[in-house]
């Protein structure tokens, strides 16, 4: 028998298809349908709950508004201590702020300390608005903390670049540092400060950084003021150079000592 007749039939081996089960396809879908809308249910109601449990002020978030701070008791105290140096007194989210007069700010500073308790200095910064033409250009903030009410105030001074503010060192001794820095970024000087000289910059830094007029793609900083050493009346800080010099190197090498004892 040859292999042409040994060979088998080639037929459909896969047999007859299947029925489908369409009731079962159906309560098959059903379920997967319902599954993912308990999921999203779930879900749902997972992000209202932590919605729920937040304060008040981050579930309704709102830019807070400037208020007249007719009731505020500092505020008041200070009208009637210092009269027309309080220039304004408002509130922005709780916080007392107030505009004092710039020959004033320490005579109100020393009032803040004394009467009312506020004897943290948490900081003193600059602001520059070059663009003003009825108001300074420049505002010292001071930030001011009762450390037994947790109750803040912040005072602002306006002031002119060639108009110096008066030091409030000695109400707070830590205004030394942060009135030297506003100098050194801003060009405002403080009037009665102990030490008014740069803390971050150089003595000769050409300009004040944070200016917003300062040129962002860089200047002269005065970096070449600087030799390779000082004599003793100059320095970065004039009279603080030591008058130090490195030692000289000998001109001609056969010079130096010990050449003649070779060989």
């Amino acid at each position: 028998m040859s292999d042409e007749e040994t060979k088998a039939p080639q037929g459909d081996d896969t047999g007859p298809e299947p029925e489908v089960d369409e009731a079962a396809e159906k309560a098959k879908a059903e379920a997967a349908a319902k599954a993912r809308a308990e999921a999203a249910a779930a879900a749902k109601a997972a992000k209202e709950a932590a919605e729920a449990a937040k304060p008040p002020w981050q579930r309704d978030p709102k830019i807070p508004e400037w208020q007249e701070a007719d009731d505020s008791a500092v505020a008041g105290a200070l009208r009637e201590a210092h009269g027309d140096a309080i220039a304004w007194a408002r509130t922005l989210a709780g916080d007392l702020v107030v505009m004092v007069a710039r020959e004033s700010i320490c005579d109100v500073a020393r009032t803040l300390h004394d009467e009312h308790g506020f004897t943290m200095l948490i900081d003193i910064c600059g602001a520059h608005y070059p663009d003003r033409e009825d108001e300074p250009e420049f505002e010292v903030i001071y930030q001011l903390l009762n450390l037994d009410t947790v109750e803040r105030v912040r005072l602002r001074v306006g002031t002119e670049a060639d108009t110096p503010v008066p030091t409030v060192v000695p109400v707070w001794r830590g205004a030394n540092w942060p009135e030297r820095e506003i100098w050194d970024m801003y060009g405002v000087s403080f009037e009665g400060h102990p030490d008014m000289t740069r803390i971050l910059m150089w003595e000769g830094f050409n300009g004040f950084p944070m200016r917003k007029d300062f040129p962002i793609e860089g200047i002269d900083t005065g970096s070449a003021i600087y030799p390779e050493y000082y004599e003793e009346t100059a320095g970065p800080v004039a009279g603080t150079g030591t008058g130090w010099k490195p030692p000289e190197e000998p001109e001609d090498e056969e010079a130096a000592p010990g050449a003649d004892d070779q060989g």
